[in-house]
């Protein structure tokens, strides 16, 4: 089994893709509560803003003061890590590729089969890497679901390659 997974076709930049190093990856998301909550899509810059509000105001009035729980915090992390189930969104790895303007669909080639879907909806899809803190080595190496779960009991298995058409 092939664990690097080639973006190709009408891209101007074609890259390959290594589920393996997404562990670490702060754009990951835990898959088995993904699908059962309702997250907002939030503006990133404007919750580190008032985030980065809150600490200045705090720090000002109180004193610079260093969490008592770093460790636990970090033990629970690795914890989460070794025993989780994630997936990354595809989004920000179509947009590095950069599709060339007249590029409609996104084509998904697996083993035995192609699945095709319209390049502006490719911000819905998540790309599933690890299962139970393991990588998907058995139909693998990753698997893609639905934003919104619908096939979340079914995913597309068997992944080779994504292609831009």
């Amino acid at each position: 089994m092939e664990t690097i997974i080639p973006i190709k076709g009408k891209v101007k930049f074609p890259i390959t893709l290594d589920p393996g190093v997404w562990i670490f990856d702060d754009r990951k998301v835990d898959l088995t509560t993904y699908f059962s909550s309702n997250e907002e899509k939030v503006d990133e810059l404007e919750e580190y803003t008032k985030s980065v509000s809150r600490h200045w105001s705090r720090e000002i009035q109180e004193g610079a003061t260093y969490p008592p729980t770093l460790k636990t915090e970090k033990k629970f992390e690795k914890e989460r890590i070794l025993t989780g189930t994630f997936g990354i969104s595809l989004q920000p790895f179509i947009k590095n590729a950069e599709p060339l303007s007249d590029a409609k669909s996104l084509i998904i080639e697996t083993e035995d089969n192609e699945y095709s879907f319209i390049l502006a909806g490719h911000d819905r899809l998540i790309l599933g890497f690890s299962k139970e803190g393991k990588p998907l080595k058995e139909n693998g190496p990753v698997h893609v679901y639905f934003e919104d779960g619908s096939n979340k009991e079914n995913p597309i298995t068997n992944v080779k390659a994504i292609r831009i058409e």
